[in-house]
């Protein structure tokens, strides 16, 4: 399915198999004369302005969040309606990320809102300013 395809599908509100279908949204990776350098990213997804939030990590952000937004796994974001993408970080290992994941989860509320505000103090969906 080509994107043309993809987007009527997401108007008929059917299910996609988000691998193959939406690969052509990945997140364009850095070169190297060795090779490609994989990026990881840390995100935080909102309800709206101080609503729930949702800390997750993965290796293609564009992606991760589309499937958030568009409720493609079925969990807590879909449940909630936590799709507003408010934060994220990019990292360059696995490693650091999930570690870095696990740290904001033990953060307290505040702390999470603060980090939120210092970076997007508007609190805007930032999944529009990576298409």
């Amino acid at each position: 399915m080509g994107p043309r395809g993809l987007i009527e599908s997401c108007f008929r509100n059917e299910k996609i198999n988000t691998q193959r279908d939406i690969s052509f949204l990945s997140f364009p990776r850095k070169r190297e004369s060795r090779g490609f350098i994989k990026y990881y990213y840390v995100y935080i997804l909102a309800s709206k302005r101080n609503g729930t939030l949702y800390i997750g990590v993965t290796d293609d952000l564009i992606r991760r969040v589309y499937e958030h937004k568009n409720d493609l796994i079925a969990g807590f974001t879909s449940k909630y309606r936590v799709h507003k993408l408010v934060y994220y970080e990019q990292v360059d290992d696995i490693q650091s990320a999930i570690q870095r994941e696990k740290r904001l989860k033990k953060w307290n509320r505040r702390w999470k809102l603060e980090l939120i505000e210092k970076i997007n103090p508007d609190w805007r969906d930032l999944y529009d300013e990576l298409l």
